[in-house]
């Protein structure tokens, strides 16, 4: 062990005994912040499948992912420069070159720098994406690197050619499945002990034959590299699916957010609109008439609805803005509103409900109570607000109309909206004539929301 070559195991920076920098960044092409992956097809964006040989996504170091602007880019896996990486394999592959003796045209010169050229290829290309090299390929590829460097250790008289045999076992325990792995790693331990121990070569006058058994002990090293990188990328595959899950709802969010705009500006534009629209065409059928009286009535009317959809537009604007308001006193100032005073009865113990259940509440209410004022005006009507402990009840009744109301105008839509408004909180609504009782020959919406 005194020679120059033993002391160069002891003494190289990053000892692969000592399991230094130098090992652990030769076993395994690691990733690099600087480093990605090709995006994936749209239909699979975000996946990472398996690489050959274990190592996931070791190829290229990265998954495809989507960039804060929302446009699918590279995220980096955290890992060791590639360029430092060739740094490594160069300095080996030159300080082999540089040391191992003797190099020359012919005879034990011409076989030792065959040597030297078949493993500085073996070990340069560690750099191949794994995704590239199928696994029996690189089974090969590793076997005979091992084979050469062995070769090597025992034809060379001196030098750092021996530096070969630990980076390749390393990168076979990074690269290669942990069976073949270890195979192999055990494959060089006794070749590269059995030539020095079995004195082969000249080598043995330079190296122990523990020197060489100890070459399969970066196998370790690599193993370990690669689950690193599994664990990685694992986190970040996750962190992935729950920002694209992110994404979804917050795109579902906007949806629902948009359809709720879309019900509440047809409750406050569609019905109000349209009568204003029907009274103003009146009036100008009846100014060839002569009829000024009939065509006050109508633009009197006209007027009305126009201060009844100004009030809608406030509530809108209200519960567009507002977060959680409450229920009860809402109500109470809508039916005053209305021009119903003492109209809402109230029975149960009153809770806070969640600020959705309110808004639509509130919304089904303006709009039966708005339906009830166009087509039964003078009619009594009556909210009745119920709670129970597992559901919440709105119920607002009207009685027949004494005056000539809006028929015919309205889409329906005020219905499908309300409809839609219940089925959201998972809830029933029912919506109808009364044909007994009080109030018979009027209409009846009534709400059941669960919770």
């Amino acid at each position: 062990m005194g020679s120059r070559r033993a002391a160069g195991i002891l003494t190289a920076a990053g000892s692969p005994l000592a399991g230094g920098r130098l090992l652990t960044v030769g076993y395994g092409r690691a990733v690099s912040a600087s480093e990605s992956a090709p995006a994936a097809p749209e239909p699979t964006r975000g996946g990472t499948s398996a690489a050959p040989g274990g190592a996931s996504g070791a190829a290229s170091g990265g998954t495809s992912a989507a960039t804060p602007g929302g446009e699918s880019g590279p995220r980096a896996v955290p890992g060791h420069d590639p360029r430092a990486q060739w740094v490594v394999t160069l300095g080996v592959v030159v300080l082999a070159w540089a040391t191992e003796r003797p190099l020359g045209p012919g005879g034990r010169g011409l076989a030792v720098a065959a040597l030297l050229a078949a493993t500085s290829v073996a070990l340069m290309a560690r750099h191949l994406p794994v995704a590239r090299v199928p696994p029996r390929i690189a089974l090969i590829w590793l076997g005979c690197g091992v084979v050469a460097a062995a070769a090597l250790i025992g034809t060379g008289r001196n030098g750092a050619g021996y530096l070969f045999a630990y980076f390749l076992v390393g990168h076979i325990g990074f690269r290669l499945p942990l069976k073949p792995a270890l195979a192999l790693a055990a494959l060089s331990s006794a070749l590269c002990g059995g030539v020095l121990y079995w004195r082969l070569g000249p080598g043995h006058e330079q190296l122990s034959w523990t020197v060489g058994v100890t070459t399969g002990i970066p196998v370790v090293a690599g193993i370990l590299s690669r689950s690193r990188q599994r664990a990685v990328q694992a986190m970040i595959q996750s962190a992935e699916s729950a920002e694209r899950a992110a994404r979804a709802e917050a795109q579902a969010a906007v949806l629902t957010e948009r359809s709720r705009i879309a019900r509440d500006v047809h409750d406050v534009l569609a019905h109000s609109l349209a009568g204003i629209n029907m009274q103003l065409e009146l009036a100008d059928a009846l100014i060839d008439t002569g009829d000024l009286e009939k065509v006050r009535e109508a633009n009197d009317k006209a007027h009305s609805m126009v201060k009844d959809s100004l009030k809608q537009a406030q509530w809108t604007v209200h519960a567009l803005r507002a977060d959680s308001f409450p229920l009860v006193e809402s109500l109470t100032a809508m039916t005053e509103s209305s021009g119903l005073r003492h109209a809402l009865t109230v029975t149960g113990s009153v809770r806070d409900l969640p600020a959705q259940t309110t808004q639509n509440l509130l919304r089904i209410a303006q709009e039966s109570l708005t339906n009830a004022a166009r087509h039964a005006p003078g009619g009594t009507a009556e909210v009745k607000l119920a709670f129970t402990p597992d559901s919440t009840t709105l119920s607002v009744r009207n009685g027949p109309g004494t005056r000539a109301g809006a028929a015919g105008v309205g889409s329906g839509m005020g219905l499908i909206g309300m409809r839609e408004r219940v089925a959201l909180l998972g809830g029933t609504i029912t919506a109808g004539p009364v044909t007994e009782g009080p109030g018979r020959g009027g209409w009846q919406v009534e709400a059941v929301i669960p919770g």
